[in-house]
């Protein structure tokens, strides 16, 4: 307790844009911005480290080393040259997911460059998710689309990879090629997602979409405070116990 108490109080220098900031040794690097006399209209998007938006690129004195994380979840150091990169610029092929398919040919020729890898590791050394990002690059040299997906699924697109990538690839675009090809022509059907697709092109819900739009604003704030919330345990088998809307 004591230690944390010490933390809130201690105040290091950081570096924003090479200008000198003392700030709370507890902030992130995003309320160490802020605290500084930042205001943050981009590169914040959720501050809870989904969205990707707030990569940053930081370095200590003394060090040749470049070191990379979210603005929103890395806490300052003292003494930190901090720059941020909330749009990294990179190759985005266009492509119509109904004409491709889910093979090596299809990643290559939207993302020739995918060749170039060099299996350094320095794109999963990178990732703020800690997602194994050369094996997802593997796996797509492979033209292995279900491992491809399955490795990249948590990727928040920050492009703190890329940056970093010697070879010059963008990891992210590649992975979600792979995952879109994956949704559409590899992974099983959700029978119970069709069934439902069914009830909402017959109109079961309408009425019940009516019946809110026409609800003044207190009542829907009321509704929603009293919605029955989904356990952060609970099984694949739950259900509410109002099912009404289900």
């Amino acid at each position: 307790m004591e230690a944390e108490t010490n933390k809130k109080n201690e105040i290091v220098p950081i570096f924003i844009m090479g200008k000198r900031y003392e700030v709370p040794a507890s902030l992130t690097i995003q309320k160490a911005m802020e605290h500084a006399g930042y205001q943050l209209i981009r590169g914040c998007g959720c501050r809870g480290g989904i969205c990707g938006a707030c990569g940053t690129v930081y370095r200590f004195p003394g060090t040749y080393k470049i070191e990379v994380g979210l603005a929103c979840q890395t806490v300052v150091q003292p003494n930190m040259y901090l720059t941020q990169i909330p749009f990294f610029p990179a190759t985005k092929s266009a492509y119509d997911i109904e004409k491709i398919k889910p093979t090596i040919e299809t990643l290559v020729k939207n993302y020739p460059e995918l060749l170039r890898c060099l299996q350094c590791n320095t794109c999963t050394k990178s990732c703020p998710m800690e997602i194994e990002v050369m094996d997802y690059m593997a796996a797509a040299m492979r033209g292995d689309i279900e491992r491809l997906a399955e490795l990249s699924f948590d990727c928040v697109m920050c492009g703190l990879c890329t940056s970093r990538c010697p070879a010059e690839i963008c990891q992210y675009n590649i992975a979600i090629l792979g995952r879109r090809l994956y949704a559409k022509y590899v992974a099983l059907q959700a029978e119970h997602l069709a069934s439902m697709v069914k009830e909402i092109e017959k109109g079961r819900y309408e009425q019940m979409l009516r019946q809110l739009m026409d609800t003044d604003e207190e009542t829907l704030k009321k509704l929603y405070t009293a919605r029955e919330i989904e356990p952060e345990r609970a099984g694949e088998d739950w259900v509410p116990k109002e099912d009404t809307y289900l």
